[in-house]
């Protein structure tokens, strides 16, 4: 099949802060090779401009969601995320994206791969990249998704219809644990850090350890640098620790700067993916972070002496707003166990038809 005259399938949806090519998986190549070497021709990738494709430029727009029907009794369907590179022909299938999660749902149920209830309907998904499952729950007024709604999270204009996931087993996601090290707190770079992984590797540090405040703008922190070098090396380095070997081209594990909020919410971040400072946060990112912060003995850790002890839901401020997460954890048992977690997200369809990849 020439694709480069027939084109492909997809579907443009924003998930949560993040905008991604939506396919299903019998519409593309089987072979990996050819199937990587289709989308990063439909991305216009590489090109910072990315302007003979459907990229946006940036990481949070140059994503995609493989959708197909699962063989698992258990679960609706398989998704798969790759991230694609801008500037560099890569394609990586090293993490999850929450973001994009929020937008597989309502795919499903727009392509007819599983029906919608007459109210609400819940899709089960595997993550394919962890092997692990979240559930999206999401209105289906008269059997139709609707993406119009009163929800508004930072980061998108306006509001929205809201996406409730809730995750199940993704202690470990990338690394086999949720404390890839074995250690609540490390060292590395001679910087005290926490590496967590319950859906996103993270590996977490005091932004004064860094030489900063934690209230910069990305913008100030994508001019520095000297900064971006450092937090090359350092994550570089807990890559390493965390057991997911050279992590050079890799856009895991993250690296989350924490300070005391200062606007309203519980904890103030500054994330990096892998390198380039975050508008926002990732929704797996943040809710690492979370995690890894409620561990007694983990960096950032008192700063939840003020939480409030009837509460499971965490307000993350980051560099546009803020994000909820919802996160219980037992300590009590070792290794510490992960009881849930979870995030509302929005989504919305912005384009179905038919893309055409450049020559």
């Amino acid at each position: 099949m020439s694709y480069d005259d027939t084109g492909v399938r997809c579907t443009m949806l924003r998930g949560g802060t993040s905008r991604g090519l939506f396919f299903e998986g019998e519409d593309l190549p089987a072979d990996p090779a050819a199937r990587d070497d289709l989308l990063l021709r439909l991305m216009g990738t590489p090109d910072p401009r990315q302007i003979d494709g459907l990229g946006g430029t940036t990481s949070l727009s140059s994503k995609v969601a493989i959708v197909s029907p699962s063989d698992d009794p258990d679960v609706d369907v398989d998704y798969l995320f790759l991230q694609l590179g801008v500037e560099e022909a890569t394609v990586s299938d090293r993490q999850n994206c929450g973001n994009i999660l929020a937008g597989v749902g309502p795919f499903a149920v727009e392509r007819g791969l599983v029906p919608a209830g007459a109210d609400q309907t819940s899709v089960r998904i595997r993550m394919v990249n962890s092997d692990s499952v979240a559930v999206a729950t999401f209105p289906t007024p008269g059997g139709r998704v609707e993406y119009r709604g009163d929800v508004a999270i930072a980061g998108v204009p306006g509001t929205a219809a809201p996406v409730v996931l809730a995750f199940t087993d993704t202690e470990g996601s990338a690394t086999g644990a949720l404390l890839p090290t074995g250690q609540v707190r490390d060292t590395v770079e001679g910087i005290e850090v926490t590496c967590v992984d319950n859906g996103m590797p993270v590996v977490l540090a005091m932004a004064e350890s860094f030489g900063l405040t934690g209230y910069e703008s990305a913008e100030e922190l994508t001019a520095d640098p000297a900064l971006l070098e450092r937090i090359d090396a350092f994550r570089r380095k807990a890559g390493q620790l965390m057991g997911l070997g050279d992590v050079s081209t890799a856009s895991v594990p993250k690296t989350v700067l924490l300070a005391a909020p200062r606007d309203g919410g519980q904890v103030c971040t500054r994330s990096f993916i892998p390198v380039q400072p975050h508008t926002a946060i990732g929704v797996l990112g943040a809710v690492s972070v979370v995690t890894g912060m409620l561990l007694p003995g983990a960096v950032g850790h008192e700063l939840t002496a003020d939480w409030p002890a009837d509460s499971s839901r965490v307000d993350v401020e980051h560099p546009t707003g803020h994000l909820m997460v919802d996160v219980v954890v037992d300590g009590s048992v070792s290794p510490p166990r992960v009881v849930r977690s979870g995030v509302v997200r929005t989504a919305r369809k912005l384009f179905d038809g038919t893309a055409f990849p450049r020559a």
